[in-house]
């Protein structure tokens, strides 16, 4: 009978150690290639802005070329998705706002990925939305505003960016405030909105404060008020809504997070969190982002419990505008 030749068995343990090194090496050595950051929207949006200067930063930090992918659609929710279904090596990540990481799936039956389908990596920035109105309503501050709305039920509408996205749920925040009853008039995106605002087609509406101050510095359209606790630095002379104290509990804002696919390996995550609170403190970064009315997100945020506090927010106001497509 011929024997079957059987390797050394040093051999066997080397070979065995290899593979059990493998993912190891792998993780040690990261990142070894391009790391891809997707965004759920079209290039020139404040999310994509937030991805580009972010992505700049850390592939200084990282040593590898970092490339922005645009997927938009569905609010996000296709970039969103994509990353989600990524391998968990920390080659595919997501900058991403609330819409897409934790209000989409509080509104739509179509979105498939929950917050356990994403590893946290931290928090980037935030701003304000800022409410509106048109020069045609006459209102010129929030106590104009609460009475006529008040003494005309049903009689004025509001517009945002689309069902179910902050800006959205930032209008029938205020609604739930101030015991407003108002028409939510959903548009596709900011230009058509602010088109029908500085038109007179509409009285109120909901921007990004990135994406209004234009239009009201230039005197197009009216700021009410933005829609953190605070004034914001970028427009410190427009009142925070929640001054008036009709309005005392609104607290919403767009925010921009890091996030990597779920199962990323602890050495990874470290690694990307290490880059991300280090390119949070470059100077260039903070330019950039404050410019555009950001805020930068604190060191050091606990992503776990902000996540789940961020979404009981958002449940309240779904439900109370009973949205679900």
């Amino acid at each position: 009978m011929k024997l079957l030749h059987r390797p050394p068995f040093a051999a066997v343990l080397c070979g065995l150690a290899l593979l059990v090194s493998a993912p190891t090496w792998a993780q040690a050595n990261y990142p070894s290639k391009p790391i891809t950051i997707v965004v759920g929207y079209p290039p020139g949006g404040s999310t994509d802005l937030t991805a580009r200067t972010l992505g700049a930063e850390l592939s200084t930090r990282l040593g590898v070329p970092v490339v922005i992918e645009n997927v938009g659609g569905a609010g996000g929710g296709i970039g969103a998705q994509k990353v989600a279904n990524a391998a968990p090596d920390g080659y595919t990540l997501l900058v991403g706002a609330n819409n897409e990481i934790a209000i989409n799936r509080l509104v739509s039956s179509t979105v498939k990925y929950e917050l356990k389908d994403f590893t946290p990596i931290g928090l980037i920035a935030s701003q304000p939305m800022v409410l509106v109105a048109s020069m045609k309503s006459g209102v010129k501050n929030v106590d104009q505003f609460i009475s006529l709305v008040k003494s005309n039920p049903g009689k004025f509408s509001f517009g945002s960016s689309g069902v179910g996205t902050s800006l959205h749920l930032a209008g029938e925040m205020v609604k739930a405030q101030g015991g407003l009853f108002m028409t939510h008039i959903p548009y596709r995106g900011v230009a058509p909105l602010a088109n029908d605002l500085v038109g007179n087609n509409i009285e109120f509406g909901v921007f990004v404060l990135s994406s209004g101050l234009p239009h009201i510095k230039s005197g197009r359209v009216l700021a009410l008020g933005t829609t953190e606790k605070k004034r914001s630095a970028a427009s410190p002379d427009i009142p925070a809504l929640a001054e008036n104290p009709a309005l005392s509990g609104i607290d919403i804002s767009t925010w921009f997070a890091l996030m990597a696919p779920a199962k990323l390996p602890e050495a990874v995550a470290a690694k990307l969190n290490k880059a991300l609170a280090e390119a949070l403190q470059s100077p260039d970064l903070r330019r950039k982002l404050e410019d555009s009315g950001s805020a930068i997100a604190p060191l050091h945020v606990d992503m776990a419990k902000f996540l789940v506090d961020e979404t009981a927010k958002y449940k309240k106001i779904v439900a109370f505008a009973k949205i679900k497509e």
